[in-house]
């Protein structure tokens, strides 16, 4: 019989490390028959290389595998900006509460004391899912929180009463971009897209995907112009490795427009519209 799939976090994606092989196989076994997809990671090394090669929807940790630590790996994926809202779970020896003050410290989202039962296990990630889906709201093509996630950070940075700007961003010729190169290299452009206003945010910015091929980012006024020109500068250089290389060179390709006709199409690009708040 297949695992049942549980409807609250169906088919999710969990990255498992730890440095003992019974342990990761056990842990595999319980995540499996929830329905749970599962990876493995010997070390922390292997986790960061597996979580950025592709996010999972759950990181679990063991606290205790060497160099570097579940700590050092937890600290360096809450700080990277495209890995920080990914709920992490820390595995924790029995009864040891300054571990536990110290994993919150670096970014932990939950802790789980070993020994632990199946059904604990399985609960906790589903709750962590759960909870995940909810704050963020994110858009499965970028992983970028939108819609209510969006209405939360305008209303908390409107509650502060400190001016702020709202910057909307938009890809620019991308229905012919689409027609022309097709979906495979358009999908890839609009995470490139995700990616280059995610990286603009970082230290104190927001970033959000509307949908379809439209961004915002959420910025103090003195920097909001430099953040836009650094997602346009990141998305340009993205840009460069999914065309042709002379339609880069060039910046434009032949295409017909809305009314048939042929014509030199523009690559597409990331414009802006900056409003102060």
């Amino acid at each position: 019989m297949s695992p049942r799939i549980d409807a609250t976090a169906p088919g999710a994606d969990i990255l498992f490390a730890d440095d003992e092989p019974a342990m990761r196989e056990m842990v595999a076994d319980m995540l499996h028959a929830a329905g749970f997809r599962v990876r493995l990671a010997p070390d922390g090394v292997s986790a960061l290389l597996a979580v950025r090669q592709r996010r999972p929807d759950l990181i679990i940790l063991d606290n205790r595998m060497g160099r570097p630590t579940g700590f050092e790996v937890c600290e360096q994926l809450k700080s990277d900006p495209a890995l920080e809202f990914v709920p992490v779970l820390l595995l924790t020896a029995q009864g040891d509460p300054e571990n536990r003050v110290l994993g919150f410290q670096h970014g932990a989202d939950d802790f789980l004391a070993k020994p632990f039962e199946p059904r604990e296990l399985v609960a906790r990630c589903r709750a962590l899912l759960r909870q995940a889906r909810r704050g963020l709201d994110r858009n499965p093509t970028s992983g970028l929180p939108g819609g209510e996630a969006l209405r939360r950070e305008f209303d908390r940075r409107s509650e502060r009463g400190e001016p702020f700007c709202l910057c909307y961003l938009d890809l620019d010729y991308f229905k012919p971009f689409n027609d022309y190169f097709g979906f495979v290299v358009a999908d890839q452009a609009i995470r490139d897209a995700g990616h280059a206003v995610l990286q603009a945010s970082s230290g104190g910015g927001f970033a959000g995907h509307v949908g379809g091929d439209d961004f915002v980012l959420f910025s103090d006024p003195p920097a909001a112009r430099a953040r836009v020109q650094e997602a346009q500068r990141i998305f340009d250089a993205c840009l460069a490795r999914i065309v042709p290389p002379d339609v880069r060179a060039r910046g434009w390709y032949e295409a017909e427009d809305r009314d048939g006709r042929v014509r030199e199409i523009p690559l597409t690009r990331i414009s802006a519209a900056i409003v102060y708040v």
